[in-house]
This record gives structure tokens, sequence and C-alpha cells, in this order.
């Protein structure tokens, strides 16, 4: 795995291993739509970690704690700049804490990593994917494909508070065919299935372990 210098110097800073994200996270996070948004969230981001062959451990820490705050800060003059100093406080390094505060359109943070732009690309992706698999009567997210996504973002009352020039804006400013964005993570999803209320059918096993904390 590479790690950028960014990253080696945020390991000298803290051990960013996942029980200590978990910890932080269910420290101020009860909520279950919000956990399994998370967890959502931290699975495309170490199933981007390995299709650009980057330290999935770091990019899995940054995903699981990004919206950490957003019980206690529930609004966007608050989310995600009050948890900053929270994150600082509990050491937290410094890269992951502007990592985090990447993610909020409204901060105007430059996106300045090839991390930074793949928060901002599932952030809303990962949710909408997980909504497609549940609303069809297996709930089997083996069944969910780019075109039946495609389908369910031209449906303006489906998932409405979801912005659908977001989701297509933050793949092409990473650099993905919008069609294989999907795929990534419908395919992270899956590693995580029956944690987020999702079925897979028996053919196709995850054959990807990611531990979802309890």
């Amino acid at each position: 795995m590479q790690r950028s210098g960014t990253e080696i110097k945020a390991l000298l800073d803290m051990d960013l291993t996942r029980e200590n994200a978990w910890a932080l996270l269910t420290e101020y996070v009860t909520a279950e739509p919000l956990l399994k948004h998370c967890l959502g969230v931290e699975a495309s981001m170490r199933e981007y970690a390995r299709v650009f062959e980057q330290d999935e451990e770091f990019w899995g820490f940054v995903g699981l704690i990004h919206d950490f705050d957003f019980e206690i800060h529930p609004t966007l003059d608050q989310h995600p700049q009050d948890g900053a100093p929270i994150l600082r406080d509990r050491g937290v390094p410094e890269a992951v804490i502007q990592s985090v505060l990447s993610h909020a359109d409204h901060l105007n943070v430059p996106r300045a990593s090839r991390l930074e732009l793949t928060l901002a690309a599932v952030d809303e992706m990962s949710g909408f994917v997980t909504a497609v698999a549940l609303v069809r009567p297996s709930k089997s997210i083996d069944e969910v494909t780019p075109q039946s996504v495609r389908k369910k973002m031209k449906d303006k009352a489906f998932a409405r508070a979801v912005d659908r020039h977001t989701m297509i804006s933050a793949a092409e400013a990473l650099g993905v065919e919008f069609d294989e964005h999907i795929q990534h993570v419908t395919d992270a999803i899956a590693t995580i299935a029956p944690r987020l209320g999702l079925s897979r059918t028996a053919q196709h096993e995850p054959n990807v372990e990611v531990v979802t904390g309890n």
C-alpha cells in the first residue's frame, strides 16, 4: 500500500485504528440511521482505497468519522466545523480533520487529495445506493445496477433530499466514469449488506470482509 507524506505524518500523531474511529463515532452518535450512513461511507472509502492502492485503514478511518458530530451539530452553521476542535482535543491528526472539513460544500475547503475527492463522491452515493436496494422486495444489493440507480435518480420523489447534480459532479471531479463509480460503491455496500439491513444472493457472497461494529 502507498502512503502519502501527509498520511505518514498523521500516523505519527495518532494510531488511526478502526477501533479508535468506532469508539469516537459511537461516543457522539446513537441514531442507527446515522451509524449506517457512516458505515456505508467507510465501506466505500475502503473500496476506493483498494482500487487506488492507498492505505485502506487511513481512508476507512476518515470515512467512518466524517459525520461524527452531526447529532450534536445538526445544522450547517455548526457541522462539521464545530466538530474540528473536538477532534483536535482527541489527538486526531490535522490531515484527518482537514479531510473531514473538506466534505462540506458550504465550507469551501479545497479538496486537495484523492482521498478528499473520494469522500465527497461517496458521501451521497453510498446512501443512495443503499436506498435503491432497500426499496426492492428482496432488499438485495446484488439486484442494484448502475442502470437501476440512474432510473431512481430520475424519480425526483425518491430520496428527494439527495442532489443528483452533486453526485454526478463529484464523480467527475474524482475522474471516475459515473456508472463505474456507482458499481464501486455498490460493491462496497455489498461487503456490509446485513449491517445495513440488506440481503445478498447466495452466488454473490462478499469476498472482502469489513468489520462493522455492533
